[in-house]
């Protein structure tokens, strides 16, 4: 049971950071990020490239794949949904252009990189063995670790930073917000980007244990938006508690199920369906309408 418990926290960690630029793109815009796994194995891509090919650092590649994906966050903001919502009067405008976003970059990291499986080598060799009850690899235990730091961060920025709590008051009500003098422009795209990059955190942390490959950015954004529905959309807090249900579901399921490992999605799947009809809001979302 132990080691359940440390894998479900282990891989809830990096769920939780994967949902939150999700729910906060949603939260301040409204907008379903379809291309959300896209811009995950993006972030995987530049790790990659910058730790595994060119052999620098692994603090400097994560930091590329931060800057990298913020700035893509903020060019597609400006150029793509900026206008489509501002000019659009349907809703599914913006989910198309997301959709279409989706595709666009899977095609674009299918030319760049191929459709191999990449890897980088281990960041720490060694594995922890505590008493037979919890084995944990230590390059593992520094991701999770670094994972809830930056978890942790962002919570912070977002409670005690002027951008962060300009940034709540858009997503608690936009027109309050910019009677108050927020700029909703700025701080929108501010937004976008910083969820691209926790997104691209992600994707640049967890090549190093699972590689990456084009083919994982549909099934990423697919668990991201399970996380979001089981914590409530456009809820920070409920982004990181549905983040590590998830990830707890996951290591729970893939324990007792471990002779019949592709029943694990199809059960959690039909539990979500189940708990979604009796509060369709999710853990910590309000009742729509």
């Amino acid at each position: 049971m132990e080691q359940v418990l440390t894998n479900g926290v282990y891989l809830g960690a990096q769920y939780a950071l994967i949902a939150l630029g999700l729910t906060l793109i949603f939260a301040l815009m409204n907008v379903l990020n379809f291309a959300h796994g896209q811009m995950y194995v993006l972030g995987g891509f530049v790790t990659y490239t910058v730790y595994g090919r060119f052999e620098m650092p692994f603090v400097v590649a994560i930091l590329a794949s931060a800057v990298t994906l913020a700035i893509l966050g903020a060019f597609v903001e400006k150029f793509l949904f900026r206008p489509v919502l501002k000019n659009s009067e349907r809703e599914e405008s913006s989910m198309l252009l997301a959709a279409g976003l989706a595709f666009f970059l899977d095609a674009v990291i299918l030319l760049l990189f191929g459709e191999k499986q990449r890897g980088v080598p281990k960041i720490i060799d060694g594995v922890m063995n505590w008493d037979f009850l919890i084995i944990m690899p230590y390059d593992r235990i520094l991701i999770g670790v670094l994972a809830i730091t930056f978890i942790v961060t962002f919570i912070l920025f977002m409670q005690y930073s002027k951008p962060g709590r300009a940034m709540r008051a858009l997503a608690q009500d936009k027109v309050a917000a910019q009677l108050m003098g927020v700029n909703v422009t700025r701080y929108s795209m501010l937004g976008f980007a910083l969820g691209a990059m926790l997104a691209g955190i992600a994707g640049g942390l967890l090549v190093s244990i699972v590689g990456v490959n084009s083919g994982i950015g549909g099934p990423i954004s697919i668990k991201a938006f399970m996380m979001v529905m089981i914590g409530g959309a456009g809820v920070i807090s409920g982004a990181i508690a549905g983040g590590f249900i998830l990830g707890m579901l996951e290591s729970i399921g893939l324990t007792v199920l471990v002779a019949y490992g592709d029943m694990t999605y199809l059960l959690i799947f039909v539990s979500l369906m189940i708990f979604l009809s009796i509060r369709p809001q999710g853990l910590m979302g309000k009742p729509w309408g």
